[in-house]
This record gives C-alpha cells, sequence and structure tokens, in this order.
C-alpha cells in the first residue's frame, strides 16, 4: 500500500519558511496516496517559476521544461502513455503569462491532463512583478503607481471552452483543496484547478487577510450549469470564491480515438515502422 512516504524526495526545498507552496505539495502527497497512486504512475510536469519547483520536492517521474511551455509537453506525455497520471503544477506567471497561448489550446484539445496553477498574482521567482492576476490598481515592484489593465479570468476562459473539470481552491483550506484535488485527478479529460496561494514576502497583503476573504461557492451551485458558472466568475471580489465551478464530461479526450481504433494500449506499443512503410506515408505528401 503507498504511503506518504513513498514520494520523499531528498532535494532541499527552496521555497520560503511557512510557504503555502508547502501545503499544496504536502496536501498533493495525500490526495495521490487516498487515490492508491504509487510513484511510478504519476508523470509531473512543470515549467519555470517557485510553484514548478514541486515536482524536485516528490520522488515520481517528472519533466521540469521551458517557461510556459508545460501544457504541451504534458498533452504529449498524456497521449504517448494513457496508463500515466500526468500532472502540471506551475504558476500563474508561467500558465497565464508566458504559457497563456498553451492554456488556450490545451483547453481545445482536451488532454487527459490535470492542471494546478499555484495563483498568487506575482512573479514571485524574480522579485515580486505584476503577473497576469493582479488585481487592478494593487502596486508591485515595477508598478509602483498600481497596475493599470485589468486582470485575466482565466476560470472563466476554461468554462467557455468546456473543460473537463474546473475548480478553484484555497492553500490554506487544505481539506477543501485535497478534496478538489482528488475530483480533478479521477476526471477524464482536462482538469483545471486554480490554487490562490497567498506570498509571504512580496504580497503586501497578510495571510489573515486571505483566511478572511476567501469563501466557498454557495452550496446550491450547480457546476453541471454553464450559465451559472460563468456568472459565479464574474463577480467581483472579494470575496474570492472557491469550489468546483464547472464540469462537463461529454467531450472527446485528445488522442483517445487513436487507440479505439488501433487496439494499442500507448504509443511506444506499436512496432516501429518498415522502410517502405515510411516511404509509403511519404509519398502521400508528394
Amino acid at each position: 500500500m503507498v504511503e506518504i512516504s513513498d514520494f520523499y524526495s531528498e532535494t532541499a526545498i527552496q521555497w520560503c519558511p511557512g510557504c503555502p507552496n508547502h501545503v499544496i505539495l504536502n496536501t498533493l502527497k495525500e490526495a495521490l496516496v487516498e487515490l492508491g497512486k504509487e510513484p511510478h504512475e504519476i508523470c509531473l510536469v512543470s515549467g519555470i517559476g517557485q510553484a514548478a519547483k514541486l515536482p524536485h520536492y516528490m520522488k515520481c517521474n517528472f519533466f521540469n521544461g521551458l517557461h510556459g511551455r508545460a501544457l504541451p509537453v504534458a498533452t504529449a506525455i498524456a497521449v504517448a502513455q494513457p496508463n500515466l497520471t500526468v500532472i502540471v503544477t506551475t504558476g500563474e506567471g508561467d500558465c497565464y503569462g508566458e504559457g497563456g497561448n498553451h492554456f488556450v489550446h490545451t483547453l481545445r484539445r482536451n488532454p487527459n491532463v490535470t492542471l494546478f496553477v499555484h495563483n498568487n498574482s506575482i512573479y514571485a521567482l524574480t522579485k515580486g512583478q505584476a503577473s497576469p492576476t493582479t488585481p487592478i490598481g494593487e502596486k508591485r515592484s515595477l508598478n509602483p503607481g498600481g497596475v493599470a489593465q485589468p486582470p485575466l479570468n482565466p476560470l472563466a476562459m476554461a468554462i467557455i471552452h468546456n473543460a473537463a473539470f474546473v475548480a478553484r481552491a484555497f492553500a490554506l483550506d487544505r481539506e477543501q483543496l485535497k478534496t478538489i484535488m482528488i475530483e480533478a485527478i479521477q476526471c477524464k479529460g482536462f482538469s483545471y484547478v486554480d490554487i490562490i496561494q497567498p506570498c509571504i514576502t512580496w504580497d503586501p497583503r497578510p495571510l489573515d487577510w486571505f483566511r478572511k476573504n476567501v469563501k466557498h461557492l454557495d452550496s446550491s451551485h450547480d457546476p453541471t450549469d454553464m450559465k451559472k458558472a460563468l456568472d459565479a466568475t464574474m463577480l467581483p471580489t472579494p470575496p474570492i470564491l472557491t469550489g468546483i465551478f464547472f464540469k462537463d464530461g461529454t467531450r472527446p479526450v485528445f488522442g483517445e480515438d487513436f487507440f479505439l481504433e488501433t487496439g494499442f494500449s500507448s504509443l511506444t506499443e506499436p512496432p516501429f515502422p518498415s522502410t517502405e512503410d515510411v516511404m509509403g506515408i511519404l509519398e502521400k505528401f508528394r
């Protein structure tokens, strides 16, 4: 039986003591244990940033790539090895900023990938610059007069594109965070969770501000109702609402049709094509 200790990595953690990233790391381990996932069954993928360091601190398969490029790599891994549980863990700057185009096209494709975005509205690794989710008017290291542009609304984007699972969680609400993580990982298709992860170094607001201003979605919320889910993402903040906003299991999973047609279980199963087969394929493009 899998245990928390099975995911232990000897890599020294470089996050600030007290950073909510520690909570996200430990909660993810707990979620995987509850799901009965062994380390060899997991593949974590990340880009660049403080959140993207998380795979270094877990014993499992992982790929740490270029800034903003985690999602296309994760999509390829999920298609090539459908039996792996593929999880992207990254920050809002890496995902919505440098990787914003990949976020949009991953929503279109609907791969069997789970995305956890550590969202602190700050580029914490590079000393506190504004990110795509920084609220308008807030001051950051390069915006002493306050951010002039409104923040991105990635949850609304995901709902509009019929993502399989769309949720927001709060790093310091471990019970809800773990419940959402478990359901996201179990969901077939592209599951996306935006995790409010306050930065204790660069954010001027104390953790108590978030504890007071983060609220659960109303218990009557229906995640199968797209309009109501969109409406919930458009409400003024604070409060910052958390919970499962939307679920849609009707879309086909990217790459699944290939395996249904061929009967293969992964892209490594078919034999390597012969020279004649390759030449025959190339002839189609002449």
